[in-house]
């Protein structure tokens, strides 16, 4: 194995490219109000979100694939030199397309960083080390998830948008460093079998229509548009055919046997259900504190640091924990943990008071942190070494398609509750350019040209649509409570180590 020292160091390196892929992920979100001043292009500025979130989730599973295929360094240092590239670019940009594409460049990267960094820790410590030691990723994803806006706003403000995107520069290339320094790989189980280009093909094609389908749809989705139909049926098509290609490819990218396995399959639906939920409630309980409640913005961000805070804490109990109990009785309490977080959020109304929902969403983060800690592990233990990388970005594909669905459909449950609440009320037939965006009515200004009574049916309205919001996860937590049940009743168990590096010629 690698020396500790050794061991140590990739690890950092390791983290620092996972924080930074994370934090890029909603760090710009601050800074768009001044790069759509200095650039222009408002009507297309959303894609600077949304080309980065695509790019980075579909080509998670193709960077895990090509890491089983050719090792794990080559590609993970490839991927931070694209992202470090799509930064510099990004920071360059002279126009909102340039941005957009160069963001695209960033995701790409991102999408590698993610899928072969979680690998390599799969290969660098045994399965009892990883329990102990997963709670850090964890925490460097939490982090980063809700930090993320508090950094670009202090950036943009004290320094530049540009600067948003210069900062990971010099981290990125001290990650490039120590990877390329410090990792040493036994190349000696590679095989040489034939990369499926025409799969990779099919299953990004498919993934790309689904993707944009579910970006426009974030806000409500429309049902009857034609774009709509196009994507939906563009998306069927492909994956009809490339769930063919697979079954006839000499080494398929998505083999059809690690859905086969109960403990790999358990964990990933279960990431899948989990990640829906998780990210509706980073979406929605800021709306519900500030729009519902009246607080500030910066106290609706605030209500985010008790999820951090559960999510941290109990990821690294819950590792502790698969040293003493099984897979499956560690994610049913996960689940059952954030299934009551969600009960709790479900009685809240204006009145509820700040504490309250503070150890509501700490109860919902605690159920979040057993969760991942739990399926992260899972799906990594017991596939064979030849699968571990495209095991790891699997998940964390079908993690960034669940949060993907979760938002969509939240959004438009929300979106539609509204539209439901003003067409039943002539008297507020005012509020319907508000219906579909209802975070347009938290800014001061506009709430001040308001008549009092429609800011106060107006918060009711919200309270009742995210209401709807709140009551749709909690049922989508008591299916993966049953869904928890069906995985193998497994326990961690430390077979031999896989060592990354074992063979002293191995470059």
């Amino acid at each position: 194995m690698l020396p500790s020292s050794r061991r140590l160091s990739v690890t950092i390196g390791i983290l620092v490219g996972l924080f930074l892929a994370a934090l890029e992920a909603t760090v710009v979100g601050t800074a768009m109000p001044t790069v759509v001043a200095s650039l222009g292009g408002l009507e297309i500025y959303s894609w600077v979100f949304s080309a980065y979130l695509l790019t980075s989730t579909v080509t998670v599973p193709v960077w895990g694939k090509l890491s089983d295929l050719y090792g794990r360094r080559p590609f993970y240092i490839l991927s931070i030199v694209l992202f470090v590239l799509g930064s510099t670019l990004a920071g360059f940009a002279q126009t909102m397309g340039q941005l957009i594409v160069f963001r695209a460049i960033q995701g790409a990267g991102a999408g590698g960083t993610f899928a072969v960094g979680m690998t390599i820790m799969a290969e660098l410590y045994t399965p009892l080390e990883r329990a102990k030691i997963q709670g850090y990723f964890g925490m460097v994803w939490a982090v980063a998830s809700i930090l993320g806006p508090l950094v670009g706003g202090f950036v943009t403000d004290q320094l530049s948008w540009r600067w948003v995107f210069f900062l990971n520069i010099p981290f990125g290339i001290a990650a490039i460093f120590i990877i390329a320094t410090q990792l040493v790989e036994d190349r000696s189980h590679l095989s040489q079998r034939k990369l499926d280009l025409f799969g990779i093909g099919l299953f990004t094609a498919a993934m790309t229509l689904l993707m944009t389908l579910l970006i426009r749809s974030e806000t409500s989705f429309d049902f009857n548009s034609p774009i709509t139909f196009m994507l939906l049926g563009g998306t069927t098509v492909f994956l009809l055919i490339f769930v063919w290609s697979e079954r006839r490819a000499e080494d398929p990218v998505l083999p059809a046997a690690l859905f086969r396995h109960r403990l790999f399959g358990g964990a990933v639906l279960n990431g899948f259900l989990g990640s829906a939920v998780i990210f509706g409630l980073i979406s929605f309980i800021p709306l519900f504190v500030q729009g519902v409640q009246g607080s500030t913005a910066t106290e609706a961000g605030g209500v985010l640091t008790p999820i951090l805070l559960g999510w941290v804490v109990f990821s690294t109990l819950g590792g502790r924990l698969l040293l003493r109990f099984t897979f499956r009785q560690i994610m049913l309490a996960g689940m059952l943990t954030m299934f009551a977080g969600f009960l709790l959020l479900d009685t809240m109304t204006a009145e509820t008071a700040r504490t309250v929902v503070l150890r509501n969403c700490f109860i919902v983060g605690a159920g979040i942190g057993l969760t991942t800690i739990t399926s992260m592990i899972a799906v990594q233990h017991g596939v064979e070494r030849s699968q571990l990388g495209i095991a790891t970005s699997t998940s964390q594909f079908f993690r960034s398609i669940g949060s993907a669905v979760g938002v969509a459909v939240m959004g438009t449950i929300m979106t539609q509750r509204m539209n439901q609440q003003v067409a039943s009320a002539p008297a507020l037939e005012g509020l319907r350019q508000f219906a579909e965006k209802p975070e347009a009515l938290l800014q001061p200004a506009v709430r001040a040209g308001l008549a009092p009574d429609l800011v106060q049916a107006f918060q009711q309205m919200l309270a009742n649509s995210l209401h709807s919001v709140f009551v749709l996860c909690t049922f989508i937590c008591g299916a993966a409570v049953l869904t928890s049940l069906l995985m193998p009743a497994e326990r961690l168990v430390n077979p031999e180590s896989r060592p990354l590096a074992e063979a002293p010629e191995a470059t």
